[in-house]
């Protein structure tokens, strides 16, 4: 179904979309700032570890293509740091500066990791023969993982323990507030990016909640390029769930 195809329906039917479920939640669910994003940087990490276990590092093809997802991984979680450190953590640090000092140490240790893995990307370029690849390529596999499994542990701490000092001392509205901050400081590249790994790691449900959201509070273009990524990005078959709780109702009026 086309964006079009998709207006005239709630025109037609004169829906009322934004009933959404998250609207009577239970009193203690909290807004979750990092939840969207989170789950776009796992799906990142989750694919490309799969990638790499597959990757035939004699293979100039697959090489190529790998090490360049595992430099845009590097980047985009060198960007979500330095988003935290400069519009997250300030708004904690005024109540709580130790916890976040200890989160700023290791958002280094996060730097570091994501230095090991380029510097070993750069090193491939040099390399000949077939022996020298394929060890070059397994550490660098060993290296992915242990950045793997440290942002997981990590963004896991975030969750648990930044969110609820969040939640101790800003209203939901506020921390609204600081995500607008992030999100006005992104490129329309970088948005479209974290939108294709969002898509890739929500649930139907919830990508049918956030269109609506969109749909309601942002300017049409941006509810058209969403829903247009989202038919792109989504299977057939999961497209048409998320049009269905879209149009939950339509075709039945």
């Amino acid at each position: 179904m086309s964006i079009k195809n998709y207006q005239t329906i709630k025109r037609s039917n004169n829906l009322n979309l934004y009933n959404l479920t998250f609207k009577s939640k239970p009193r203690f669910m909290r807004y979750n700032t990092f939840y969207q994003i989170h789950k776009a940087l796992r799906a990142m990490l989750y694919e490309t570890a799969i990638e790499l276990q597959r990757t035939d590092f004699n293979n100039d093809e697959e090489t190529a293509g790998a090490l360049t997802n595992i430099e845009n991984i590097v980047n985009l979680f060198d960007k979500h740091a330095h988003h935290e450190d400069t519009l997250v953590f300030p708004a904690v640090e005024k109540y709580e500066p130790s916890v976040v000092d200890a989160f700023e140490q290791e958002h280094v240790k996060d730097h570091e990791l994501c230095g090991k893995l380029r510097m070993l990307i750069s090193m491939f370029d040099s390399l000949e023969s077939d022996e020298e690849k394929v060890q070059l390529g397994s550490a660098i596999r060993k290296s992915f993982v242990e950045f793997l499994t440290f942002n997981l542990d990590h963004m896991a701490k975030e969750e648990d323990i930044i969110n609820n000092l969040l939640w101790r001392y800003y209203t939901d509205d506020e921390i609204r507030a600081i995500e607008y901050q992030v999100v006005a400081r992104q490129t329309p590249e970088a948005t479209a990016t974290a939108w294709k790994w969002m898509l890739r790691g929500l649930s139907n449900l919830e990508i049918t909640r956030w269109l609506k959201m969109v749909e309601k509070n942002a300017p049409e273009v941006v509810f058209n390029n969403l829903f247009s990524m989202a038919e792109k990005e989504l299977s057939n078959v999961r497209f048409r769930q998320v049009l269905e709780g879209l149009t939950e109702g339509a075709m039945l009026a």
